[in-house]
């Protein structure tokens, strides 16, 4: 199997779009914004994962990132529904407001 990407890329690739995606849910005070930035993060460990899988040709890591991808997706529905029911009442996604539902 010839290599065209090095490991190193991966890593510097998949450690930029880590620190992107930290840095939106620091920062960010929009909600789905947030959301977007928790899915970056998750997105970026999968593609660690599968290029360490392919570079020591075990296919282990592309296990964990099908189970990390079916968390993600359950995650984003039940995140995006949550914020829909929140958005009908409030009129808002920003988490400052949000902050204020506490009862």
């Amino acid at each position: 199997m010839i290599e065209t990407i090095p490991q190193h890329g991966y890593l510097l690739l998949s450690t930029f779009l880590f620190c992107i995606g930290v840095i939106g849910v620091l920062f960010r005070r929009n909600a789905i914004i947030i959301l977007m930035c928790v899915e970056l993060m998750l997105n970026a460990v999968n593609l660690l994962l599968v290029s360490f899988s392919a570079y020591s040709q075990n296919s282990d890591g592309q296990v964990f990132v099908f189970f990390i991808m079916v968390v993600a997706a359950a995650e984003v529905a039940v995140g995006l529904a949550l914020l829909v029911s929140i958005y009908r009442n409030v009129m808002s996604t920003d988490i400052n407001v949000l902050s204020k539902l506490k009862g």
